[in-house]
């Protein structure tokens, strides 16, 4: 599922992070802290790695 804001791909890339043990899981906030508990590494991956270049900054619901 590749992340469809920029904001959401970072969330995602923090989350990584702290699954992978590079950061801690105290400071991830708001979306990266509930991506850490409900999507696996591979998601996290897939979704961080997504090419910025025709992403938006954030997405409006």
């Amino acid at each position: 599922m590749p992340a469809k804001s920029q904001a959401r791909q970072k969330a995602a890339g923090a989350a990584l992070a702290a699954k992978r043990g590079e950061q801690k899981v105290s400071e991830l906030k708001g979306a990266s802290k509930s991506m850490y508990d409900s999507m696996s590494e591979n998601e996290l991956e897939e979704m961080a790695e997504t090419s910025r270049k025709d992403k938006p900054e954030k997405t409006h619901h």
